[in-house]
């Protein structure tokens, strides 16, 4: 991946320039759908969905030229990254489309709120960071659904995932199934039940939110970010009886686990090419493993694997 990624890094560094607060940043910035693509839409302020990509890029190419041991690419993609502004949360202390435009209507693009999901640049784990996070969240909900599409539904289900609100998400996934889900399981864009959860109803078909909405469901189940494998970390109280087989989390490992009764009672997780898992606990301090050695550092269990190691745990 670094060769294509360097190739849009050394581009856009190149398009950068300086802003009044010597940060830099893209002559013109842009937040996807915003006043319907019209000559509004290109804004001077740089937008929080323009500094949400640089950053990752940035970050993501720092972080590749670093695993290949290019320490001088590194420091070269390291150093962008810190010269480029901060997301900007606006009076409310949300995320806006810029530090002076807030998402103040409903609408169908969360472009705004890129760095939640999917991209994960704002950590729930943090409390500054997750205030920013829950109070984006409840703006959206607040301005309301009036001009979602089907794939709004299952955007927001799992932005509300990763904020650790499981009850909302289950709740935006069915309205998802219910309203914007044809008979032959293609999503059309506008509620097809005609019952508010959109005034568009009309029916162009889309692939996006069909895999949104499967997203959705996985982040409910296993998420990991951060460095941290976290299990059942969004479920819902309804969910009180779940499992899930051989999904796959950052650093190659592949998880299962069964809850039953509102409990995670089992996870299993096996490292095809070995190496350092760090495991959220799972039982609350009441699991027992197939192996010792588990370091647990404050919730976190910190556990070396070898190629094909297979780690067991059950409550």
């Amino acid at each position: 991946a670094y060769p294509f990624l360097a190739d849009i890094g050394t581009t856009l560094e190149a398009l950068l320039v300086p802003g009044p607060d010597g940060t830099r940043r893209l002559p013109v910035s842009s937040s996807p759908e915003i006043f319907d693509n019209s000559m509004k839409a290109w804004l001077t302020s740089p937008s929080n969905f323009d500094i949400a990509l640089l950053r990752w890029l940035f970050g993501a190419l720092d972080e590749t030229a670093t695993a290949l041991g290019s320490a001088a690419e590194a420091r070269r993609w390291r150093g962008v990254r810190a010269s480029l502004p901060q997301l900007s949360a606006d009076s409310t202390g949300s995320l806006g489309f810029t530090a002076e435009l807030p998402y103040a209507e409903s609408h169908r693009h969360f472009s705004h709120a890129m760095a939640i999901h999917p991209l994960g640049l704002l950590s729930p784990d943090d409390s500054a960071e997750a205030r920013i996070i829950n109070r984006t969240l409840d703006r959206i909900e607040q301005f309301g659904p009036d001009w979602w599409c089907g794939y709004s539904y299952s955007w927001f289900s799992a932005m509300l995932a990763r904020a650790g609100r499981g009850e909302e998400a289950l709740r935006y996934l069915e309205i998802y199934r219910k309203a914007f889900l044809l008979r032959n399981g293609f999503h059309a864009n506008g509620d097809q039940t005609k019952s508010g959860f959109s005034k568009m109803t009309y029916r162009p078909f889309t692939l996006e939110g069909n895999f949104q909405a499967l997203e959705a469901a996985e982040e409910m189940l296993l998420q990991s970010w951060g460095g941290v494998v976290r299990i059942f970390p969004a479920v819902s109280d309804r969910w009180t009886d779940v499992a899930f087989r051989s999904l796959r989390a950052e650093g190659g490992f592949q998880v299962s686990a069964e809850r039953v009764a509102s409990h995670t009672t089992r996870i299993e997780i096996t490292s095809p090419r070995g190496g350092t898992l760090r495991l959220r606990d799972p039982f609350d301090g009441k699991g027992r493993w197939n192996r010792t050695g588990l370091r647990l550092i404050g919730r976190d269990y910190l556990i070396r694997l070898a190629p094909g190691e297979r780690l067991v745990g059950r409550r």
